[in-house]
């Protein structure tokens, strides 16, 4: 028998507790509004269909369709203002409270495909639901009243008119009568002697068959893939989603240690949060033996888990079990329900992994360690506003505990994309030193740490440019942690800045297959092969993470680059300028190498135009000289392209853009040659 999320909480509660909602798989993940309501408005027609605002019911050609939670109301809201766009930030508003921790993003992208699956409609074709990106949504077709219940019913037609059946032999039908040969008494006497024996033969035979085939049925294959859906939260309290998200990532952080399992990022396994799918369609999706799904109720100082294991292939209940504690001892906590299913699939583990899985963990501050999980909570989202907002709760968390492990590990992971040029918030020179600070923190507090590693690795490369302590550093994180998916991508990274692009491409499809759903791993594979003069298969690249979001501007600025390189240049320069679009324009690095685009297809003066215009941006942190030597090198100004890697090299920029393809006309260059000597590479 299945166990689902309401039997667990029912063997789980007390008697004095408070049983959650009957619908557990929805309604923990989406909770109900706490905006105020909205009044509703009549029964509406659109298309095939009927909708009743105050009841939320969605119908098709007089069929129910199975609709509730979250796209109910979107639905609802997008009714009230036909033809009109509704915002995301309302759609934000109606649908969570404004100091709710949820991932928005993800809550809402997921409601939205869930609405268009029951309307049948495409985010590239809509017939109902038009997406303008960034601003919100459109319901573009026609809505008219419901009929009245006298042409509701009319429509549904008359009772069917009885068909004569051409067969029916019934008495009056037809006066021939029909002789039938009669057996003899003995004869049919004679007949039974014989077939009763052999029927009993016959059986015998078939039952010992059956107990054969099933003695010799292969055993189920071992599980040595899992992906942890996002724990539900059983609270109560919407506010409380960034505790469920984060006792979901400490599983996932526990069972990537062991090196014999293969456990899915949280990037993928957030899509699923909310999702009515079933359990074996998200194993096949996310290419896995076996699906941990649970939750998680907070009350005070108390937190209690419950997990269980499928298995995906005959969605087959293994194990589940409901652990206890406060929140002093949730490291403990965690390692339990690791250790737990580490048992259940029985792998073989190392002696370093047994250890690590018995030990019970420090206590820790409760006050400090909420912080931690809303400074990971908001690290998650990656934006430059939210990483802004983590490093405020990181700090927060070591105000309360200056040993916080986890809250060091956290400012260093933070400062190190602050510093990246895709968020540009921080100088690198400011950014990487305060990472490396926090990572070596973090180390010295828990040497175990894999995580610390290769954040600490990741500043050493891209700003020290120590490229032999960043190996071993990156080799000892990927030895601690090596289910860590970034891990994986940022070494990749290593491997080909240092000459060794085959193993760099293992190391990037390793982070695929660990994250599968994630859109930077994605579009990071297609730079690498773009990097690789692999440039067919970084177009299919860009091409797979454009389908994972048609509206993620990295897809299109990586697809773009790979068609220049291919001599597509009008593909490749409305690509380009898509990325811009959906960066709201004010990406300087995507505009620079539309720039590149313009001057090695022959539209040099557009491309001085951009170079004009983005020389000395004000009040800009990042600094734009790659690129801008990129631009120069299009236009065949090797001199002016050569000054400003100088002007790059003297800021501390990330070497690993000279392995771009765009400078393949300066490697001949004596220059160039002495300035990758002086970074460390070849």
């Amino acid at each position: 028998m299945r166990v689902t999320p309401q039997s667990f909480a029912a063997e789980a509660f007390t008697a004095n507790d408070e049983m959650p909602p009957a619908d557990a798989r929805l309604n923990y993940c989406c909770p109900p509004s706490m905006g105020s309501a909205v009044p509703s408005p009549p029964r509406i027609r659109f298309g095939v269909f009927d909708f009743d605002p105050r009841s939320g019911e969605l119908w098709k050609q007089g069929r129910k369709i199975h609709l509730e939670g979250q796209p109910v109301q979107i639905l609802t809201c997008l009714l009230e203002k036909p033809g009109e766009v509704v915002t995301r930030e309302e759609l934000h508003r109606r649908l969570w409270a404004a100091d709710t921790f949820v991932n928005f993003e993800h809550g809402l992208n997921a409601a939205m495909k869930r609405l268009r699956q029951a309307l049948n409609d495409s985010a590239e074709s809509p017939r109902f639901v038009e997406t303008l990106p960034r601003r919100g949504y459109r319901f573009v077709a026609p809505v008219q009243p419901f009929p009245s219940t006298d042409a509701a019913i009319e429509h549904l037609g008359a009772p069917e008119t009885p068909i004569e059946d051409p067969l029916d032999d019934s008495p009056g039908t037809d006066d021939t009568a029909v002789n039938v040969p009669q057996l003899s008494l003995n004869a049919t006497r004679k007949r039974w002697v014989w077939a009763l024996p052999l029927g009993i033969i016959v059986l015998s035979l078939a039952l010992w068959l059956v107990q054969r085939l099933h003695l010799f049925r292969p055993p189920p294959a071992a599980i040595r893939s899992l992906a942890v859906l996002p724990l539900a939260n059983l609270s109560g309290d919407a506010s409380q989603e960034y505790f469920s998200d984060g006792m979901t990532d400490a599983i996932i952080t526990e069972l990537g240690q062991l090196s014999e399992l293969q456990v899915i990022s949280r990037t993928s396994t957030i899509a699923y949060k909310g999702t009515r799918k079933s359990l074996p369609e998200i194993a096949r999706e996310l290419k896995v033996d076996a699906v941990v799904e649970g939750a998680v109720f907070r009350a005070g100082n108390q937190v209690r888990i419950t997990a269980q294991l499928i298995r995906a292939a005959d969605d087959k209940h293994l194990w589940a079990k409901s652990y206890e504690g406060s929140m002093g001892d949730i490291l403990a906590l965690q390692r339990r329900v690791a250790r737990s299913v580490a048992q259940e699939i029985r792998l073989d583990l190392t002696p370093r992994e047994q250890a690590i899985l018995m030990r019970d963990g420090k206590q820790v501050n409760p006050a400090a360690y909420e912080a931690y999980l809303k400074g990971r909570f908001f690290w998650n989202k990656r934006t430059a506003e939210s990483l802004k907002k983590a490093v405020e709760y990181f700090n927060l968390a070591l105000q309360k505990d200056p040993e916080c492990t986890q809250a060091f590990a956290g400012l260093a992971d933070a400062y190190s994309l602050l510093g990246d040029w895709e968020y540009a918030v921080m100088a690198p020179k400011d950014a990487y030193a305060k990472a490396k600070d926090a990572a070596r923190k973090a180390i010295e507090l828990d040497e175990a740490l894999g995580e610390a590693h290769i954040s600490l690795a990741f500043c050493l490369d891209n700003f020290d440019w120590d490229w032999a302590r960043a190996g071993a550093e990156f080799n000892r994180g990927i030895q601690l942690s090596p289910g860590y998916a970034t891990g994986h991508q940022w070494y990749a990274w290593h491997q080909a800045a240092t000459g060794h692009i085959e193993s760099a491409l293992a190391e990037m499809r390793k982070a695929e297959l660990l994250d599968p759903l994630s859109l930077i791993i994605s579009a990071d594979f297609a730079e690498l092969l773009l990097v690789a003069r692999r440039f067919d298969d970084a177009i299919m690249q860009a091409r797979r993470t454009g389908e994972l979001d048609p509206f993620f501007p990295l897809a299109h600025y990586e697809l773009g680059q790979a068609l220049i390189q291919k001599q597509q240049y009008a593909e490749g320069i409305a690509e380009l300028r898509k990325a811009i679009e959906l960066s709201s324009g004010d990406n300087s690095s995507y505009r620079l190498n539309l720039a590149y685009a313009y001057a090695v297809s022959g539209r040099k003066e557009e491309a001085r135009e951009i170079l004009t215009s983005l020389k000395n941006p004000s009040g800009q942190v990042f600094s734009n000289a790659p690129e801008i030597a990129l631009a120069y090198a299009g236009l065949g100004d090797r001199d002016k392209s050569l000054t400003w890697l100088e002007e790059a090299y003297s800021q501390r920029f990330n070497p690993g853009v000279m392995l771009r393809p765009g400078f393949d006309s300066l490697r001949s260059d004596p220059r160039f040659e002495s300035l990758l000597l002086r970074v460390g590479l070849r």
